[in-house]
């Protein structure tokens, strides 16, 4: 049976404001779904939840039956959920091999160099500059890294915030087949924060739109792409 990682009727508020509001939604391992919305619609706000990073007022957070609300960050990257951040959040001091080394810092000496060595089949470039500080990488370069470093933890789900901010077109495309290989050769889903509709929907096969902190469409991602709905909600005008 295919393992799940479900949010059920989730939301969060930040004071007496409400960021996310009764969101249910679902992901299946070797599976990649889209979140979708205008800025401020939620969608960081339910990976930060999903992590533990943030706190739900109510409803809960599932993988594969158990439920890990409330949890810190670091139990649910135990329970197989890594997250690649907005911005990349590398350390930058450190070399491109630390980094990884960091990322698989609760698995065994022999998972670890098993861990790198798929890291590098999947971005070469990674190995190359294994010795050079991450600070001095180029901008894809490091989202490269922020990527490789979220497998490190031999995660079930990635979440990825924002993947291809930032890049350049050539290099988004690079991006895009890796997150793409992620699923098809290491059975790992996602779920895809991403502005570039394009693609997100291109990578995904179901898909989710916000607006407001609400949901308001869900389908197939082609179901998704043709509906009016997704349009209304760049605009804010979903509700």
């Amino acid at each position: 049976m295919s393992q799940q990682l479900e949010v059920r009727n989730l939301s969060v508020h930040y004071g007496e404001i409400a960021g996310l509001h009764d969101l249910t939604m679902s992901v299946a391992q070797g599976e990649i779904v889209a979140l979708l919305g205008a800025n401020g619609a939620g969608k960081s706000t339910t990976l930060k939840a999903i992590m533990g990073m943030v706190k739900a007022s109510s409803g809960s957070i599932v993988i594969a039956g158990h439920s890990i609300t409330g949890q810190p960050a670091h139990t649910t990257a135990r329970h197989g959920v890594a997250l690649v951040p907005e911005g990349r959040r590398i350390f930058k001091r450190m070399t491109v091999r630390e980094n990884l080394e960091v990322g698989g810092v609760t698995r065994s000496t022999a998972e670890i160099k098993q861990q790198i060595e798929g890291v590098h089949a999947l971005f070469p470039r990674l190995k190359e500059r294994e010795r050079q500080l991450a600070g001095t990488l180029s901008g894809g370069e490091q989202q490269m890294l922020a990527i490789g470093r979220a497998m490190m933890s031999m995660p079930r789900f990635i979440l990825f915030d924002e993947p291809s901010l930032g890049l350049a077109p050539l290099v988004v495309e690079n991006v895009v087949e890796a997150i793409g290989r992620i699923r098809r050769d290491f059975g790992i889903g996602g779920i895809i924060v991403e502005q570039n509709v394009d693609v997100a929907l291109n990578l995904a096969k179901r898909a989710y739109v916000l607006s407001r902190g609400a949901l308001v469409l869900s389908g197939t991602a082609e179901e998704v792409r043709n509906s009016d709905r997704l349009r209304q909600a760049y605009l804010g005008m979903g509700r």
